[in-house]
């Protein structure tokens, strides 16, 4: 079936109502329409271009003419630029791009930087601690010239031993406390050339004295005849004659429960090799003054020194001065126990 409307007539070509068939052929009723083709194609020209100005569209091209190539627009050639230049900011000067690299930097290795050449810093001072010489537990010739050194002084109170003890190290302490040194009770080599500089060295008889502590000054009751005084303030025993010191020793004295009496008193009896019958220990060398109380050797005392005490009699550690005494002593001579 036909429609009608759109005049098709089922051949190819247009009803009476068109002139153009669908494959681009021309019917039998095309030939009058061709003659007046020219007319037409103007007018329908003429259409187009009144359409292309009304719409504002660029120029466009008639089907079956040649396309023209588009116009070419004039250009204007940039300047060369010797270098770009990064914008300018409100906060930076432009920065101008590094030139390109040159040929010899891009083929020949960097040469090497110069060492610099800076003075050399000067030393700084040495922060390490003095040398120490002498310290607690040291036992020596040097350490019995300290002691007789700080002595002079008036920081040791007693006579020179060698050993370097608890005594010797608050003597130490003193003198640096005193001179503004550290505070370390051991000789260092500071403390040692400050001593040095302040002392002068000591005579023999002040390196190698009799006695442990300095001997006290006499009771006026030993300045005459023959007396062993006895001091419990120094803890020494002198033996005069008419007011002159033969020789003096290290003493100890009995506890506060026998105690050692004190006073004016004289040898009554002499034992070189006594042996105590209350306490059965030996008593060599003994020279009794009051009741079972005696001058005599304490080999205990010898050998834990006044860590001890004895039961009322006066012991002597050194054995070779008690043995000289005990000879020189006579029965009837006096003897002075006094603080």
């Amino acid at each position: 079936m036909v429609d009608t409307d759109s005049g098709w007539d089922g051949r190819g070509g247009r009803g009476s109502h068109g002139t153009r068939d669908t494959g681009g052929t021309w019917g039998m009723r095309g030939a009058h329409a061709a003659a007046a083709l020219p007319g037409r194609r103007a007018a329908a020209v003429s259409l187009v271009a009144l359409a292309a100005l009304a719409t504002g569209c660029g120029p466009g091209t008639a089907t079956g003419a040649p396309e023209a190539s588009p116009p070419v627009r004039p250009t204007q050639a940039a300047a060369p630029s010797p270098s770009r230049t990064a914008p300018v900011t409100d906060d930076a000067k432009p920065r101008t791009a590094p030139p390109p690299p040159s040929p010899s930097a891009s083929t020949a290795p960097p040469a090497p930087a110069p060492a610099p050449t800076t003075a050399r810093p000067a030393p700084e001072p040495s922060t390490a601690p003095p040398r120490v010489l002498m310290r607690t537990g040291s036992e020596s010739d040097r350490v019995r010239e300290l002691q007789a050194r700080l002595r002079q002084i008036g920081h040791f109170g007693r006579n020179p031993t060698g050993y370097y003890g608890s005594v010797t190290a608050d003597a130490v302490r003193s003198f640096q406390a005193k001179r503004s040194l550290p505070v370390t009770g051991s000789t260092d080599e500071v403390t040692w050339q400050r001593l040095l500089a302040m002392t002068r060295v000591p005579k023999a008889a002040e390196l190698r004295p009799p006695t442990e502590r300095p001997v006290a000054a006499p009771d006026e009751r030993c300045l005459k005849g023959r007396v062993l005084c006895i001091s419990k303030n120094s803890r020494t025993l002198a033996w005069m004659i008419d007011g002159k010191v033969v020789s003096a020793m290290d003493v100890r004295f009995g506890s506060e429960y026998t105690p050692t009496r004190e006073g004016v008193f004289e040898v009554f009896w002499k034992s070189r090799d006594h042996v105590s019958t209350l306490y059965d220990t030996p008593m060599p060398y003994a020279l009794f003054f009051s009741g079972g109380q005696a001058v005599h050797y304490s080999a205990d005392f010898a050998a834990n020194g006044y860590g001890g005490a004895s039961h009322g009699c006066v012991n002597v550690r050194d054995k070779k001065k008690v043995a000289a005494l005990f000879d020189q002593v006579r029965t009837g001579d006096k003897v002075v126990v006094y603080w």
